[in-house]
């Protein structure tokens, strides 16, 4: 019994770390992982016994939805689903300042899942260009406006141009800017400073289960 509570603890505290250090939740197999446990079965045993106590919650439904219950769950905000995202080739969206006019659905997330910020919006995925970032095709990403991110960050990256929106990691080099897919078999893309327009940065991703 005591060799399950320690265990238990560990789990919880892997748990309470991840969310701090990333912003979002760990999924049953960053637990094993993380804590050095055999199985995935094991870490599921653990969850439940942890949510039957109370000190977790977990919606079966989405990816990543671990959230601790002594940290403050009561503010919650409406996102707005603003469209989809090309995670591949891109595609054409609607302009960038009619996102937020006619959102598909507002989408009740907690603060947990926004990082607390306000100035938050969402896009469901199309393609699989992100796939090693674990952003794969019918998810959707949450980003926070705004229109400049470090090298390496993931990015709704506008090409003004062909008018097109796309999700990438973005890179700045010398005179270009480097749009890089999480995904071996396809290539970079390269464009001028000038041609290119970052929208908001990647903060989070749900994906529901079915």
């Amino acid at each position: 019994m005591r060799r399950n509570s320690d265990t238990r603890l560990r789990i919880l505290n892997y748990i309470r770390q991840f969310i701090n250090e990333r912003g979002y939740a760990p999924t049953v197999r960053d637990i094993v992982r993380g804590c050095d446990i055999s199985t995935p079965s094991v870490v599921q045993h653990h969850l439940n016994m942890l949510q039957k106590q109370g000190l977790i919650s977990r919606d079966p439904e989405i990816f990543r939805s671990i959230q601790l219950t002594e940290r403050k769950q009561g503010a919650i905000s409406a996102v707005p689903l603003l469209g989809t995202i090309a995670a591949g080739k891109p595609i054409p969206v609607p302009a960038p300042d009619t996102w937020t006019v006619d959102p598909e659905r507002m989408l009740q997330l907690t603060s947990e899942l926004t990082r607390g910020k306000t100035d938050v919006f969402a896009l469901k995925v199309k393609g699989t260009s992100m796939i090693d970032a674990l952003i794969a095709d019918g998810d959707t990403v949450l980003l926070q406006a705004a229109s400049s991110v470090e090298d390496g960050e993931m990015a709704a990256v506008w090409l003004k141009v062909a008018h097109e929106v796309t999700l990438k990691k973005v890179y700045r080099e010398a005179g270009r800017v480097r749009l890089q897919p999480a995904n071996a078999e396809m290539k970079p893309m390269y464009f001028k400073p000038e041609e290119v327009e970052i929208q908001g940065r990647v903060i989070g991703v749900l994906r529901i289960l079915s």
